[in-house]
């Protein structure tokens, strides 16, 4: 795999489990009582947490499972099985539990600061982006590709702060209808790959293609 083919699977796969399109509904709800100015700070904040705490697990994930004794295939296969749940909601038009939960989305409307939790942690970098992080750094054949990996999640952290930027100034640039089609579409890419991870992990293979 070229480091471009690798750069745009990455972004793709990152930004389609982050899915800031859908974290915006919750964003506004959870901030109704908030001005603009602190609205953005909120987003500002919880887009930096959420991309320290990705390039921490993509720097460091494989050292700690090799400490914890886990191998890449039993990764890959937990991975997996992750991100096809979230797909399968995502394929519904629905928001997935594996996110963020109706309870925490609930608990966080009645916080005064959501931007750490649960903006940040579990609806940006929860267990599912973690989990694509690890399975897209086993894939990273040298220190270019983990460089590339790191970009990736800032560009997505990026992406995420000016979509929920562009939702809290009250920007109506997407129909509810396009949403769940996009959605839809993206839950079917995720799948792909979820299944893909599944039969490299149940092969032990580290890498992305089936031989």
């Amino acid at each position: 795999m070229t480091p471009t083919e690798y750069g745009v699977l990455a972004f793709s796969s990152l930004f389609v489990i982050v899915d800031p399109l859908a974290t915006v509904p919750a964003f506004l709800a959870m901030t109704a009582r908030y001005t603009l100015s602190q609205r953005l700070r909120m987003a500002r904040v919880a887009c930096c947490v959420a991309f320290l705490i990705l390039s921490g697990f993509a720097l460091a994930g494989q050292w700690l499972f090799s400490v914890l004794g886990i191998t890449l295939a039993a990764v890959q296969v937990a991975g997996a099985l992750v991100l096809l749940l979230v797909a399968l909601d995502m394929l519904r038009a629905q928001r997935s539990a594996v996110l963020e939960t109706a309870a925490e989305t609930a608990e966080g409307a009645a916080k005064d600061d959501i931007a750490i939790t649960p903006l940040a942690v579990p609806m940006l970098a929860g267990p599912a982006a973690i989990s694509t992080i690890i399975l897209l750094d086993a894939q990273a054949a040298s220190w270019l590709y983990r460089g590339i990996l790191l970009a990736c999640v800032a560009l997505v952290g990026l992406a995420s702060y000016a979509i929920l930027a562009l939702g809290a100034s009250g920007a109506k640039w997407m129909s509810p209808l396009a949403e769940k089609i996009i959605t839809r579409l993206m839950g079917l890419l995720l799948a792909a790959l979820a299944v893909q991870f599944l039969f490299n992990g149940l092969k032990g293979e580290g890498g992305l293609y089936m031989r």
